[in-house]
């Protein structure tokens, strides 16, 4: 009598341990998900001063990226900001950056990512993110104009962690 509950919950565990493989799978086979960590040596800031530090984490389902910056500004503070956003040139909400309130991604290619930070609707950052063939480098190279209305450009080099 109780057979066909316990058929149907083992067949639920089993869909549910499925789905969470194809997705690990499809994160895992995307060279952008996982931890980086803002190389300050290789990193390029015009105007400066560079932050002390930032780690960036990526995770990514299908064409969908969540992407989580945490780290401390060059005056010693802490900052975070996030963004979830799909791969279709379309205008997300960017939580928390002191430059845009939306993201817009276009993929290039399976390591090539372009992109453009708007603030009141106007284009405040246009770049380019580029993960290495090895996937252990990402370069992000940006310009526009910084949260005072002033030229800026730049080259952030991570690692992966």
């Amino acid at each position: 009598m109780s057979l066909p509950w316990r058929t149907a919950t083992l067949g639920l565990i089993l869909a549910t341990a499925t789905a969470s493989i194809i997705s690990l799978s499809a994160q895992a086979s995307d060279p952008l998900a996982g931890t980086w960590e803002l190389n300050l040596a290789k990193s390029k800031f015009s105007p400066g001063p560079p932050p002390k530090s930032q780690t960036r984490t990526y995770e990514v389902t299908g064409q969908q990226e969540k992407m989580t910056a945490k780290g401390i500004n060059a005056e010693g503070k802490p900052t975070s900001r996030q963004f979830t956003a799909n791969r279709d040139g379309k205008d997300y909400p960017y939580t928390d950056s002191p430059i845009a309130d939306t993201v817009a991604l276009t993929p290039v290619d399976t390591f090539t990512t372009t992109f453009t930070e708007k603030r009141a609707g106007n284009v405040a950052i246009t770049g380019t993110r580029v993960i290495s063939k090895d996937g252990k480098m990402m370069t992000i190279s940006a310009k526009g104009t910084d949260a005072k209305g002033q030229p800026a450009e730049g080259v952030l080099v991570f690692d992966k962690r």
